[in-house]
């Protein structure tokens, strides 16, 4: 049967439990404060549009066995994420977790039209592999500013354009299924939400690096966009006024300094200068060099290369120290950080931030790169849209 969504807040909160994993009724039953039978009436409704099964029986309780409730089988988000040179595609089941995921190379200068067609051409092979009709919705995570009731970019950087176009609209046109478009930041913070080290805390910080520099915050458990969706574009803020050019036009933003196209361009004037024969051997072998050059020499500890990231983390250290007195959050996430330059980032960071916020804010908050890898936009995606199908009615 067609999968329609939760028809009252109690379904809604039982789907919302269930993606969390499996749960016994008489488990459910207890969260939700429900009498048996109207929780069972519930769970019937919900079988019946195939969001949920039964999955065998619950351990013992003592007294008759309750039975073990999960989301169905059949439920499938997917996820797209465009950006730093990539387009990525995958599906989830209701639990989010990842089943299949598809890469490959993308210039976002292309356009919004042949981006978003290749993204739902991907899609919908990935559907008609798992035999689906339908997904249940799709969570699409962009590098740079979204207006979210809009489902399209806003004025982005890094996706010239691409501004106002209906990316949720167009994908939802194309595939008849629920979209939500939002900003990678917030999309990666979502998924350390559901599945990393953020997952255990109901206030963080998500700072996510690459070519586009940004942050999420999760306050109270739930994502925070504020009040036209531009919570946590700290990429744009201005560090110098006679800072190097950014590519939203500024000068001295932190982007400028701290994005993977800032840490290129000095490695690559470093490896011109002589000051460095590992980035200086890369560059003429290659002609030019990539995030993954720089970690490279990093990783092999050239000292360049090293106080290069130093300096970018001293910087990015320096914002994170207003987030952490501002917000004062539970744990700090360091995600995005290219192959090899982690640690070094991660420790300079630590320094600058432990040393100029208050006690009371970092007296027992740790600083933490993230354990998801790749994976965090990919599962916010399907978070990101999943908390728009099982929202309250």
């Amino acid at each position: 049967m067609t999968m329609v969504g939760p028809e009252s807040a109690d379904q809604t909160r039982l789907l919302r439990l269930l993606r969390d994993g499996p749960r016994s009724r008489v488990e459910l039953a207890d969260a939700l404060g429900l009498p048996r039978a109207r929780f069972a009436a519930e769970v019937d409704r919900l079988t019946a549009q195939g969001l949920v099964e039964t999955a065998g029986p619950a351990a013992s309780r003592g007294g008759r066995r309750s039975s073990l409730l999960r989301m169905a089988g059949q439920v499938r988000f997917g996820a797209v994420v465009v950006g730093d040179g990539r387009l990525e595609v995958a599906l989830t089941d209701g639990e989010l977790t990842l089943l299949t995921r598809y890469a490959e190379p993308l210039d976002v200068r292309v356009g919004p039209e042949a981006a978003v067609s290749r993204a739902v051409e991907v899609l919908g092979k990935l559907r008609a592999e798992a035999g689906l009709a339908r997904l249940a919705g799709v969570g699409v995570a962009l590098p740079g500013p979204v207006a979210v009731r809009a489902g399209a970019p806003a004025v982005a950087p890094a996706l010239p354009g691409w501004h106002q176009f209906p990316v949720r609209d167009t994908i939802a046109a194309e595939l008849g299924c629920p979209v939500q478009v939002d900003n990678d930041a917030n999309v990666m913070a979502l998924g350390e939400l559901h599945a990393g080290t953020g997952r255990a805390f109901d206030d963080f910080l998500y700072v996510k690096l690459g070519n586009a520099v940004g942050c999420g915050l999760i306050l109270d458990g739930a994502l925070y966009r504020g009040a036209a969706s531009g919570a946590g574009d700290v990429g744009h803020l201005p560090l110098a006024e006679d800072g190097p050019l950014c590519g939203c036009g500024q000068t001295g933003c932190l982007e400028a300094y701290c994005g993977d196209a800032a840490l290129v361009r000095e490695a690559v004037t470093a490896a011109r200068a002589g000051r460095s024969t590992a980035l200086g051997d890369r560059l003429a072998a290659a002609g030019t060099l990539t995030m993954a050059d720089v970690g490279r020499a990093v990783t092999d500890g050239d000292p360049v290369a090293q106080t290069l990231v130093r300096d970018a983390a001293r910087r990015l250290g320096q914002v994170v120290v207003s987030l952490v007195s501002f917000v004062n959050p539970a744990i700090v996430i360091i995600g995005g950080a290219a192959p090899g330059i982690g640690p070094v980032l991660l420790a300079e960071i630590r320094g600058v931030v432990y040393r100029r916020s208050t006690p009371l804010a970092t007296g027992s908050m740790p600083i933490v790169l993230s354990d998801l890898d790749d994976r965090a936009a990919l599962i916010g995606g399907a978070r990101l849209i999943s908390d728009q199908v099982f929202a309250a009615c």
